[in-house]
C-alpha cells in the first residue's frame, strides 16, 4: 500500500452511485465538540496532558504505536524495542460518505442540525474515494487496531503533525472508542530515534482545535465540490468538477491565456555602443562590420535553430530570476539583444537617456537617426561606481518552495516532488543500516530551524568548507504569517548522511531531491557570495549610456548551492573623466512580450502569493485540473482548454465570492482562526452557507446551459439537429447530432473538425497488405492515419510517416483474447511488436511476441501477488523483464525481478529489445544544468539531447531542427 497522498479537498460529483453505510460499515453521526470536549475516545482539549502513570490499568507487556503508513511504521519500529508494536492506519479510514441520505443538504453534511458530518468507514468491496484498491480495507485496519489496541498496555497515536494527521488520530480513536486513560497523541517532526523517543516520554492529548479547523476545511470542500459538480454536470457536461481551490486555480491559468491572447506585440530598438579606453585601442583586435552592426530580432530574421535554442534558454533563465524574491536576480538576468561578445580590454554600453529624458524608440528610422547623430560625439566616462554587493542565501525550504526549486532545477513536478519527499521522510532502506528517515516533515510552511540542527549544520560548515564560510552567528529568515512555527523547515535529519555517501541506496528521483534539499539547507547557513559591481556612465553628446560590471570576490553559499547568476562581466581598466573611443554602434531590434504562461513553479508561487489552498494541496490542485481537462501542458507550460475558458466564466458570472481570490484567503485565514479558537466552527460555515445557497438556487434556473445549444445544421446522416457537446478528455467542444442517446444509442454522427474531410477519403495507392482492399484516410484523437475499407471483418491500420509513407500499425492475427473473446491483433510499440486485444480500453490484455511471431505464454514464477494473491507474471519494461500481476489493470502490482529468479527463469524470459543505433555527429550544446557536453540520445518521440554526466545530471535540450536534419542526413564518411 504506497503512502496516503494529501487531497485538496475539492469534491467531484460522485462518478458512481455511493453505498448507504450497513450495521458494517458503521457511520459516526457526531462531530468535534464544539465545548472542546472530545467523546468516546478523543481527547479533551482544554485538560493539560499528564504523562502515564505507573498507576495506569496494565493490559499487556507492550505499547501500541499508530501511524499512518507502512514504511513509516517500519523505520519507527527500528529505534524501538520489543515491548513496541507498530501498526500503520494506510492515511484515512473514515470519510463522507458520497450518496445522499435523508436529512442531509450534501451528501455527508446535515447542515440544519448544526453542520454535522456522517462519517462512514467504507465496505471492504468499496473502492474508496480515489478509486485505488488497497490492501487492506480501512475496516480490516480498523479491526486490526482494535484487536491490538485491547491487549496493549497504552496507545500511542503517532500520525503526521498537521491537521490532517490530527484528524486522523481522532478518527481512529473516536471510531474504536479507545480508552481515555490509556490513550495519548504523539508527534514528531522528523524520524529519528532521539525525535521518536522524545515525543514518547512527552505524550499529549488530541488538538481538538486542529481536529475542528480540519473538519471545517473538509464539510467547506464538500458542500461547495458537489453541488457546483452537479450544477457543470447539468449546464456544460457530465464528469466536470468544481472546488473552492481548484476552481479558483483554473481562474489564474484562464485569466492568464487571456492576457495573452489580448497583448498586442509593440517594436521598439536599443543601441549599444562597444568602447575601449583610447590608449588601449592599439591593443584590441577588432574590425567594424557595418552589416552585422543592425541586429533584427526574428521576426525579420532568417530562422537560426542555434541561435533560437540558446535564445529559448536564455529566456527560461530570465523567467526564473524574475520570479526570484531577490531583486538582484532580476539585474542578472541574461541580454537578449544578440549582441556579440564584447572582445577583451572593451565594454558595452546601453543608452539611457537622451537629453535628460528616458530613451525610447520604436522603428529602425529612428534609430538609423539616432546614430546619425552620435557620428561626431565624444565619448567620456562621466560617473565611475565601485561597490560590493552582497548576496544572501535563500532559506531552508519550506514545501512550496521546495515543490518551485525542484521544479526550475530539476524539472520535478509537483506531483513527482511530493512523492518523492514522502519516501525521504519515511524511511530509505540504506542496507545494514536498515530504514532511515532522511528529511524531516515536508509538509510545512516554516523556516525554523531546531538549536540542535542549527550547531549541527555549523559544524559541518566549518569542518567541510572552512571558517571564511561560517558567519559569526547563525541565519535566521521570518515564516510567513500564517506558518505553524511548530514545524521545522525541511531539511536533512542527519548531515552524516551525505547526499554521496547514500546513493548508492537512493532512486535517482530521490539522490536528486535529497541533494537538492541537503544543499539547500547547508547553504542556508553559510555566509553570502560577495560580487565587485562597477557602474559606469559614458556621456555622448546629449546621450547618456551605461555599462556595468560584475566579478564575483566570494563564492560564500554558491560553493553549495549554485545560482542562476549570469557570467562575469568584466569591465577593462577605467577612471573618471577618461576618454574612450567608439569600436561599434549596435542597432538592436526588439518586440514586447506577453505575460510567461504559468509553469508548475510559477502556479505554485501564484498559488501561494494569493493564498489559495496550503502548500501540501498543490500537487492534487495541479493534478485534477489537468485531470478534469481545464488546462494542459505542452512543453511544461500551462494552457487553458476551451472547456475550462467555458466553466470559469460561468462561475465567475453566478459565484463570485468562491471564484473571488481574496474570498478563497479569506476562508483560508477563518481555518486559521478555527485553529487559534478565534472563530467557531459553526460561524465559519453558516457566513459562507447563506449567500452560497442562494447563488446556487438562482444559478440552477438562470445558468444558461451551453451543451445541446443548437447550431442551425442538420445532421447529412438522419436529419436531425446538430448541437455543441463538450469533451473532458480533450478540453474542447465539438459538434454531433441531438439524436444521440445518454446509453449510448441513436446516431452517432460526429462532425470532424475544421479542416478534415466529412467522410474517409479513398487511397487507390495503398492497399491492405492483409486482404488488398483500398484504405481509407481516417482521422483519429493523433491525426490522420490508414484504415482497411473492409472494416470491421479487417482490423488492419496503418499510420502516415512525416514524409507521407504508410506503416503498419495493428496487423489482424487468428489468436482471440483469453480474458474478454475480442480478436487480436499485432501492433508496433516502443519495445517491438505485441499482441494486443481490440477491445481497448475496457481490456487491456497483451502479450509478448516470440522471433516467429506467436504469442508467448506467461511464465509460471511461482510468485503471488503481494495485494490480491493473483499469479505474479513476467513482463517487459524499458529497463528489462519484470514481475506484475496477472490481474492487471484491476490491480497493478508490480515488483522488480531478482537475480536468482532471473538465473531460474533464463530460458523463458522475453528478449530485450535491440538497442537503437545513436548516428554520430558532432554536438556543439552544452548542458544547462552543469554546463557538461550533451549527447544525442533516442527518446519514445525521437531524439533529444541528454547530459553526458548521466546520472549524476540529468539536464536535457530538445534537439534543433538543424541537428535533426543532420541526424537524419550524416555527412559521408
Amino acid at each position: 500500500m504506497p503512502p496516503r497522498k494529501k487531497t485538496n479537498g475539492d469534491e467531484a460529483a460522485p462518478k458512481t452511485k455511493g453505498r448507504t453505510p450497513t450495521k458494517k460499515a458503521t457511520s459516526a453521526k457526531r462531530k468535534p465538540p464544539a465545548d472542546g470536549v472530545a467523546k468516546k475516545g478523543s481527547r479533551p482539549r482544554s485538560k493539560a496532558a499528564e504523562a502515564p502513570s505507573d498507576a495506569a490499568v496494565e493490559r499487556g507487556t507492550h505499547d501500541l504505536v499508530i501511524v499512518e503508513s507502512p514504511t513509516k511504521a517500519k523505520t519507527i519500529n527500528k529505534y524501538l524495542g520489543h515491548n513496541y508494536h507498530v501498526l500503520a492506519s494506510y492515511g484515512h479510514v473514515r470519510d463522507l460518505p458520497r450518496k445522499k441520505r435523508k436529512g442531509e443538504e450534501v451528501a455527508g453534511v446535515r447542515i440544519a442540525d448544526g453542520w454535522v458530518p456522517q462519517y462512514v468507514v467504507e465496505d471492504p468491496d468499496d473502492k474508496g474515494s480515489k478509486g485505488g484498491f488497497r490492501r487492506k480495507t480501512p475496516r480490516q485496519i480498523l479491526d486490526e487496531i482494535k484487536q491490538e489496541a485491547a491487549k496493549a498496555n497504552r496507545v500511542f497515536l503517532a500520525t503526521d503533525p498537521d491537521r490532517e494527521g490530527e484528524a486522523i488520530a481522532w478518527h481512529i480513536a473516536d471510531e474504536l472508542h479507545l480508552d481515555d486513560s490509556r490513550t495519548w497523541r504523539i508527534t514528531f517532526n522528523e524520524i529519528t530515534r532521539t525525535a521518536v523517543q522524545h515525543a514518547l516520554q512527552h505524550p499529549g492529548q488530541i488538538n481538538m482545535d486542529l481536529v475542528r479547523a480540519q473538519e471545517a476545511r473538509r464539510v467547506l470542500d464538500r458542500v461547495v465540490g458537489y453541488p457546483l459538480s452537479n450544477l457543470l454536470g447539468k449546464k456544460v457536461t457530465r464528469g466536470l468538477s468544481a472546488g473552492r481551490v481548484q476552481s479558483v486555480a483554473v481562474r489564474l491559468i484562464v485569466e492568464r491565456e487571456r492576457e495573452i491572447e489580448a497583448f498586442r506585440t509593440e517594436e521598439y530598438w536599443k543601441l549599444t555602443a562597444l568602447l575601449c579606453p583610447q590608449e588601449t585601442k592599439s591593443d584590441i583586435s577588432y574590425s567594424r562590420n557595418p552589416s552585422g552592426s543592425k541586429i533584427f530580432a526574428r521576426k525579420k530574421a532568417e530562422a537560426d535553430p542555434e541561435a533560437e535554442a540558446k535564445e529559448e534558454r536564455a529566456e527560461v533563465e530570465r523567467e526564473k530570476l524574475a520570479e526570484s524574491d531577490s531583486p538582484q536576480d532580476v539585474e542578472r538576468a541574461p541580454d537578449l539583444t544578440g549582441l556579440p561578445k564584447p572582445p577583451k580590454g572593451t565594454l558595452d554600453a546601453e543608452l539611457a537617456k537622451w537629453n535628460g529624458q528616458d530613451f525610447r524608440i520604436t522603428s529602425e528610422q529612428q534609430a538609423d537617426e539616432y546614430v546619425a547623430a552620435l557620428s561626431d560625439a565624444s565619448w567620456v566616462i562621466t560617473k565611475l561606481e565601485q561597490k560590493e554587493r552582497s548576496d544572501r542565501p535563500s532559506p531552508p525550504f519550506t514545501t512550496s518552495t521546495m515543490q518551485m526549486d525542484a521544479n526550475r532545477r530539476l524539472r520535478f513536478s509537483a506531483d513527482r516532488t511530493m512523492k518523492t519527499a514522502q519516501r525521504l521522510y519515511e524511511g530509505v532502506d540504506l542496507g545494514s543500516e536498515g530504514p532511515v528517515a532522511l528529511i524531516t516533515y515536508m509538509r510545512t510552511d516554516s523556516t525554523r530551524v531546531s538549536s540542535d540542527a542549527l550547531n549541527a549544520v555549523r559544524q559541518h560548515i566549518l569542518a567541510t568548507h572552512g571558517q571564511p564560510y561560517l558567519p559569526a552567528q547563525p541565519n535566521f529568515y521570518k515564516s510567513g504569517k500564517s506558518a505553524q512555527e511548530a514545524h521545522e523547515a525541511v531539511r536533512p535529519t542527519d548531515l552524516s548522511y551525505t547526499p554521496e555517501r547514500v546513493q548508492s541506496r537512493l532512486k535517482p528521483d530521490e539522490f536528486r531531491l535529497y541533494s537538492l534539499i541537503f544543499n539547500r539547507f547547508v547553504a542556508s547557513q553559510m555566509m553570502p557570495a560577495i560580487d565587485a559591481v562597477t557602474n559606469v556612465e559614458v556621456t555622448a553628446g546629449p546621450g547618456l549610456f551605461r555599462a556595468q560590471g560584475r566579478v564575483e570576490k566570494f563564492d560564500g553559499y554558491r560553493r553549495v548551492l549554485p545560482s542562476s547568476r549570469g557570467e562575469d562581466t568584466q569591465l577593462p581598466p577605467v577612471r573618471d573623466k577618461q576618454v574612450l573611443d567608439l569600436l561599434d554602434l549596435f542597432e538592436s531590434q526588439h518586440f514586447t512580450q506577453p505575460p510567461p504562461r504559468f509553469n508548475e513553479a510559477s502556479l505554485v508561487k501564484a498559488l501561494e502569493k494569493e493564498g489559495i489552498g496550503r502548500p501540501s494541496t498543490y500537487a492534487s490542485i495541479i493534478e485534477t485540473i489537468q485531470k478534469r481537462g481545464y488546462v494542459k501542458q505542452e512543453n511544461r507550460r500551462f494552457f487553458a482548454n476551451e472547456i475550462g475558458k467555458v466553466v470559469t466564466d460561468l462561475l465567475v458570472q453566478h459565484f463570485k465570492d468562491v471564484m473571488d481570490l481574496k474570498f478563497t484567503s479569506h476562508i483560508e485565514e477563518d481555518l486559521d482562526k478555527i485553529e487559534s479558537r478565534q472563530m467557531q466552527y459553526e460561524d465559519v460555515l453558516n457566513e459562507f452557507w447563506g449567500p452560497f445557497s442562494q447563488a446556487l438556487k438562482t444559478a440552477d434556473t438562470e445558468m444558461p446551459k451551453v451543451k445541446g445549444e443548437p447550431t442551425g445544421e442538420m445532421c447529412p446522416k438522419c436529419g436531425q439537429p446538430l448541437v455543441f457537446f463538450f469533451t473532458k478528455k480533450a478540453g474542447r467542444k465539438f459538434v454531433a447530432c441531438s439524436g444521440w442517446k445518454k446509453d449510448g444509442t441513436g446516431c452517432d454522427y460526429v462532425k470532424p473538425p475544421e479542416g478534415q474531410p466529412d467522410a474517409p477519403k479513398l487511397s487507390e495507392e495503398v492497399k491492405c497488405p492483409v486482404c488488398g482492399k483500398p484504405m481509407l484516410q481516417r482521422f483519429g484523437p493523433r491525426g490522420p492515419f490508414l484504415g482497411c475499407s473492409g472494416y470491421p471483418e479487417c482490423k488492419t491500420t496503418m499510420k502516415l510517416t512525416a514524409d507521407g509513407k504508410a506503416e503498419l500499425t495493428a496487423k489482424p492475427t487468428e489468436y482471440v483474447c483469453e480474458k474478454c473473446g475480442s480478436p487480436m491483433v499485432i501492433r508496433e510499440g516502443r519495445r517491438g511488436p505485441f499482441l494486443a486485444c481490440t477491445g481497448y480500453p475496457k481490456c487491456k490484455n497483451a502479450l509478448d511476441l516470440d522471433a516467429d511471431g506467436k504469442p508467448i505464454k506467461p511464465v509460471d514464477t511461482g510468485v503471488s501477488c503481494d495485494k490480491c494473491g493473483s499469479p505474479m507474471i513476467v513482463r517487459r519494461g524499458p529497463r528489462g523483464p519484470f514481475l506484475a500481476c496477472s490481474a492487471y489493470p484491476k490491480c497493478r502490482s508490480s515488483k522488480p525481478m531478482t537475480p536468482e529468479l532471473a538465473e531460474k527463469l533464463k530460458g523463458s524470459l522475453p528478449a530485450a529489445p535491440p538497442k537503437k543505433q545513436v548516428p554520430q555527429v558532432e554536438i556543439k550544446e552544452t548542458c544547462p544544468e552543469c554546463g557538461s557536453a550533451m549527447k544525442l540520445r533516442p527518446g519514445r518521440k525521437g531524439y533529444f539531447l541528454g547530459c553526458s554526466k548521466y546520472p549524476k545530471c540529468r539536464g536535457t535540450l530538445e534537439a534543433s531542427p538543424e541537428l535533426l536534419e543532420r541526424v537524419a542526413n550524416p555527412p559521408p564518411a
